[in-house]
């Protein structure tokens, strides 16, 4: 009875010992974290342990802050985007299949690391990327193509001129949706975007990337802008009804051109940069001179204009409107005077504002000169332009995506000398970035890139062609390695 007695009163003091260093414990967790203690506050229920209850809070509360910190650490590119969309796909087995991850320092984040043993079973660091698969030798393709349809393996051999070894930086101090972005002329390394805030950064993704100027002055979103022929300026339009020149070295805004209604569209002239030419919601598209800020001369349209792009030569602008319909427009490259040459309507009942309108000199589908058109209800044209007439257009073929309740844009592809086809690059509400072939009836999509968490308004490839930019709804702008090609 004695030694019971003794055993008891030793248990009582030990817990009077563990409740005062919990009760220190949690006034010294309650002054340093008012996180902890708001969440410690909250009423339980009358049925429930109340120490089971806290116990439960507390755990929570850490877990909802331990992921707030990785996600920051992503986000700030101190891990690897590989590890993170393993991390989030990973399947159900995944502890019981015992694959050591590999550790990412952010020397090498963005880099695609390869997989040991199953983990290629699960996840997608192989699925869109065949450019280590070529080099692995013949064994592992014909491996891998054992268990592929004819049809996905025609896909797995064409990825190899869209893979990307990962992301080269990310650029996410932005707090607005990015609703534009654009890489200088023939410069690889100046990228700018613009914000729904109003704001203009111009960044340089050189190693190790920065932030080069940050451009206020507009009052609301940033709607286009387009850089000088030596990117020494950019020039914006915004919906607070202003077009702005901006001196990039200096930062400042050097001249401001008001309008009468919201400025949609901008562009330099490719041969004469005293012209700048503007499509607004006012049914027009202006031409400024860019040194004096006055008007040159007008064209006016059936509705708004909403995306445009000139030719190489400068005599003609391509024009789309929110109808859907893509217009021909000749300019003088010295007197700056407009006159409509062509008009060609949409075929859907259903009229969508364009929101990409971009020139190229050549196309090997073409064998000449063509235009890429992107509309909000997911509508892709490639159309080839005419030598013979003047901004004629005849469209070779198109592509209907899933609607888009953004203005997505759509860019381009490098051209690839031993690829036959038209890769196209967009955007999606799914915030991922694909890839299309437009002249393929089946298996159209033949990559995708996946790292955003907000659906992807903006594209741009740089002039080396070896990076790709896109930007989100959230702010984010990430820049894409593309992977080398022989």
């Amino acid at each position: 009875m004695v030694m019971e007695m003794e055993k008891e009163k030793i248990t009582s003091s030990e817990d009077e010992d563990l409740n005062n260093n919990i009760n220190n414990k949690k006034k010294d967790d309650v002054t340093a974290d008012p996180d902890f203690f708001s969440c410690m506050l909250q009423p339980s229920s009358t049925d429930s342990d109340p120490n089971y209850i806290g116990i439960r809070r507390l755990l929570l509360s850490r877990k909802a802050q331990s992921g707030v910190l990785r996600r920051k650490d992503w986000r700030c590119n101190g891990k690897g985007y590989v590890s993170y969309r393993n991390y989030i796909s990973r399947p159900s087995n995944w502890e019981s299949s015992n694959i050591a991850s590999h550790s990412s320092t952010p020397g090498n984040s963005g880099r695609w690391v390869p997989s040991p043993g199953p983990l290629s079973q699960f996840c997608e660091v192989d699925s869109w990327s065949t450019s280590r698969l070529a080099r692995s030798g013949s064994q592992a393709l014909s491996r891998s193509s054992s268990n592929l349809s004819d049809g996905d393996f025609q896909r797995k051999r064409t990825e190899h001129a869209y893979s990307f070894v990962g992301m080269h930086c990310i650029f996410d101090q932005c707090k607005a949706m990015v609703t534009v972005i654009k890489f200088g002329h023939t410069s690889s390394d100046i990228l700018a975007y613009g914000a729904s805030d109003g704001s203009l950064t111009v960044c340089n993704v050189s190693t190790p990337p920065s932030v080069i100027k940050q451009l206020i002055g507009h009052s609301k979103d940033v709607t286009d802008f387009d850089f000088s022929a030596n990117n020494q300026y950019i020039a914006s339009a915004s919906m607070d009804k202003t077009v702005r020149v901006w001196d990039i070295s200096q930062g400042l805004c050097i001249r401001v051109v008001y309008g009468v209604s919201p400025q949609l569209c901008i562009r330099f002239h490719p041969v004469n940069n005293n012209f700048l030419s503007a499509g607004n919601a006012n049914k027009e598209i202006t031409v400024f001179n860019f040194s004096t800020g006055r008007t040159i001369s007008k064209s006016v349209f059936d509705s708004e204009v909403t995306a445009m792009d000139h030719d190489h030569t400068g005599q003609l602008i391509f024009c789309g409107d929110t109808q859907g319909c893509i217009y021909s427009v000749t300019m003088d490259s010295r007197t700056g005077a407009l006159s409509r040459s062509h008009r060609h309507r949409s075929n859907t009942k259903r009229k969508s504002p364009v929101t990409t309108v971009q020139y190229r000199t050549f196309s090997l589908l073409a064998r000449g000169p063509v235009l890429l058109t992107f509309a909000r209800d997911g509508t892709l044209s490639f159309f080839s332009v005419s030598s013979e007439i003047q901004g004629y257009l005849t469209l070779r073929c198109s592509l209907k995506l899933a609607p888009r309740l953004h203005s997505i844009r759509a860019s381009f592809c490098p051209l690839l000398s031993l690829e036959k086809g038209e890769f196209i690059v967009a955007g999606s509400e799914d915030a991922n970035v694909y890839f299309y072939d437009l002249t393929r009836p089946r298996h159209t999509c033949v990559n995708k890139l996946q790292g955003h968490g907000y659906p992807v308004i903006g594209i741009a490839w740089n002039y080396g062609e070896n990076l790709l930019a896109s930007s989100d709804f959230g702010g984010t702008v990430i820049v894409w390695k593309r992977a080398k090609t022989s």
